[in-house]
Parts: structure tokens; sequence; C-alpha cells
């Protein structure tokens, strides 16, 4: 396949949809949870989060644009400033899969795909119970993008997983959960490790062949 721009624009709808979701590779599949000001939970997947940074440690992702029927997801962390990021597991990718869907307003992602809601300490978003890595996230800034997306930006407050996940060096492995992966909008790839290199310096590269 050889496409020019004009041949890319002229692709039938749902096939360029499906081809340029699915070019970039391989994203990480990760549930979004909120709460509304009256109580009511929201949970949907994304596959848009990406690290800012370390210090301090903050995370993004992309939100869709905002119609004039705007999804649950982001009403909800501009009201409350908090959210939860949970990895999604193969364990559950089907259910995670099924919050994408639009539900009518007020109707729970949580109840209809029969995960569970939990609640840790006093953070106000609700975390996925099911998911293995869980992190506590409180907005920071929103930044619009020229398609009509939003970059929402937020500060890591607070993270839970199971201590034998993580090594000495505090990189965490995610096949021994069995993490996955999203490429397009809807096919899921399990994740094997296949390697570890060192922080690459200069004098200390390979002679490659």
């Amino acid at each position: 396949m050889h496409l020019n721009k004009e041949e890319i624009e002229g692709l039938e709808r749902s096939y360029k949809l499906n081809l340029i979701n699915s070019i970039s590779g391989i994203k990480p599949a990760n549930l979004i949870g909120t709460r509304s000001l009256d109580g009511k939970d929201n949970v949907a997947i994304f596959s848009s989060v990406v690290h800012l940074g370390s210090s301090p440690a903050q995370l993004a992702f992309i939100m869709r644009p905002q119609t004039e029927i705007p999804r649950d997801t982001y009403p909800n962390i501009m009201e409350t400033g908090f959210y939860t990021i949970n990895h999604v597991s193969e364990a559950f990718i089907e259910k995670a899969h099924y919050t994408s869907a639009k539900l009518e307003k007020g109707d729970c992602e949580f109840e209809r795909m029969k995960l569970k809601p939990e609640y840790i300490g006093d953070f106000h978003a609700p975390f996925v119970k099911e998911s293995p890595v869980k992190i506590g996230m409180k907005h920071s800034e929103s930044i619009p993008l020229p398609n009509g997306c939003i970059f929402v930006i937020g500060s890591v407050e607070m993270i839970i997983c199971p201590d034998d996940i993580i090594n000495d060096l505090g990189q965490m492995n995610l096949e021994s959960y069995a993490g996955i992966g999203i490429s397009g909008l809807n096919t899921y790839y399990g994740l094997t490790k296949l390697d570890s290199f060192p922080y690459v310096r200069e004098n200390e590269i390979p002679e490659f062949k």
C-alpha cells in the first residue's frame, strides 16, 4: 500500500477511520473513572493516556470534542477536579470495551458492564476494583487542540498496585498481570516482555552490524 494525501482523504469513511486509528501502533488501555457532584459514578475506556513528566508526576489524555450533548467524563472532571486511571487486564477486556457505549444520561457503566467501583480513602473519584493498577488523578489544565479535542493534564495523586509487579528500579512489569494494549478502536493485544536495555550513554552504544 502506498497512499498520498489525496488518496487518504478519499478513502471510504469507516476504512479511513480504522486505518488512521491503528497506524500509530499499540496504545494503552485504561478505564477513566469519575464521579459527579451529585454522586453519580461514570467509567469509560480511553486509549490516549500518555506520560508527561515525572517531577512533578503528570499524565495526560485526549478527550474528544464536547458536543451539545457532552459525555459525563469531562464535565465530571471539570466539576470535581478528580478522576482515576485504571489499567485494563485480559480478565475484563470485554466489559472494559463496552464502557465506550453512549448510554442515556444517568445510566451507570459500572452497573451495566458489571464492573465494581472502589473508593479508596477520601479520594472523590471511583477506582475500578478489577484493575491491577489504579492511579488517582487531580486535574491541572485542559488545552484545546486544533481538531476540537481537549488535552487533559493531571497530577498523579495516588498509585495502587501489587508490590510484586514493580522491580527494584521502579519498573512495572505489564506482562505479570496480563496487561493489554489497543490497536485502532476495538482490537486488543496481549503484552509480552521482550527485553530490557540500559539507559543509553554515547560511549556505551554497541557496534551494530
